[in-house]
């Protein structure tokens, strides 16, 4: 079985249960930050982690930069933020950092049921 360990600074890896959840949410929410011509900047991350504080679950567009690609900036905003892409479609990410005081979204539980095996299925 393989174990998901958390890195210190990092927060802890989401569950397909909870990624589903966080899309859900995120359906209807409009772009907050767009990432233009001039990439991922230094600006363009302070605005991320100052919208990641106030609504915790974001839509992050990307409209210039062609040479790079959305998974690309979605692992440099994840390690810039300490937030975590719940989804990359297109150009669109979705971004979710929970609030360390009274956070408003909260995930639901990782079912994590052992397996059985081959003897305690027969």
């Amino acid at each position: 079985m393989i174990q998901k360990v958390s890195i210190p600074g990092r927060p802890a890896p989401l569950t397909g249960k909870q990624r589903s959840f966080l899309r859900a949410l995120a359906h209807s929410l409009k772009p907050v930050v767009q990432i233009g011509h001039g990439g991922l900047t230094d600006a363009v991350l302070a605005a991320i982690d100052g919208a990641l504080s106030t609504h915790e679950l974001i839509k992050v567009r990307i409209t210039g930069s062609e040479e790079v690609s959305a998974p690309e900036l979605a692992l440099e905003i994840e390690s810039g933020t300490r937030s975590t892409v719940a989804q990359v479609i297109g150009k669109t990410l979705v971004v979710y950092r929970a609030r360390k005081k009274d956070p408003v979204i909260v995930l639901p539980k990782s079912s994590a049921k052992p397996s059985k095996t081959a003897k305690e299925s027969k």
